[in-house]
């Protein structure tokens, strides 16, 4: 067998048309053989799968679509509170049977209720925007970013330790020193609980756990983060 045999010698290219009559993608075939030359029916048949397949790729799009609606917080963009309980209970599950290390990191804007009463409640949602800004470009690809309550954030880290997670807080309240609230120039500040997954947790055992830690981060003053 020839090198040359292993090369592609030619190619049929058929554009795939939504109903809406929107590029949806394309239908590509190629062939080796130097010799080979479509045929109309080859063409046809083609064109005919290329048809029959544009109602399920259009069924799939808005499937997924739908699903990433009912799974993100239409304010910030980050996953919602249903999403959280849902892969908080799958990464717990999976972390105990494989005996992997997983951490929890729950997120309050301290004082929130005075910065709406300073600046207004369409200010408040553009700070939780961009708080949830600050706390996305701080994780890694790995972790999985959430708002889960008015000015709640919580992050899992699959694969982390609690010192992990700590090292995450740390980013982000560094990020947010650039984030300025009214005519003060206050910066936005977060407290926040860590716990680290221990054998035989339960996925509400170890959020109860980092919610606890939080409340004792903002009775320590605020600001800081607490580890469970």
């Amino acid at each position: 067998e020839s090198p040359e045999s292993n090369h592609i010698c030619g190619g049929l290219f058929i554009p795939l048309i939504g109903h809406d009559l929107a590029p949806i993608g394309t239908l590509s075939l190629f062939w080796r053989d130097p010799d080979f030359e479509p045929t109309r029916e080859h063409i046809e048949r083609a064109e005919n799968l290329a048809e029959s397949s544009i109602p399920a790729i259009e069924n799939a799009r808005r499937y997924g679509e739908a699903r990433k609606l009912a799974e993100t917080d239409a304010l910030t963009g980050l996953y919602n509170q249903r999403f959280f309980h849902e892969t908080l209970r799958r990464e717990v599950l999976r972390a105990q049977r494989y005996e992997r290390n997983l951490a929890l990191i729950v997120f309050d804007v301290d004082d929130f209720k005075g910065i709406n009463d300073q600046i207004g409640h369409l200010a408040g949602d553009r700070v939780l925007a961009q708080a949830a800004d600050r706390l996305r470009d701080a994780v890694r690809s790995v972790d999985i970013p959430c708002r889960i309550g008015g000015d709640e954030f919580a992050v899992i880290l699959p694969e982390s330790s609690a010192q992990d997670a700590d090292q995450l807080y740390r980013r982000v309240q560094s990020s947010m020193r650039g984030t300025a609230l009214g005519p003060d120039e206050d910066r936005l500040r977060l407290s926040a609980g860590i716990a680290e997954l221990q054998h035989g947790d339960t996925a509400a055992g170890l959020f109860e756990r980092a919610d606890a830690a939080l409340y004792r981060a903002k009775d320590q003053g605020k600001d800081r983060a607490d580890i469970s």
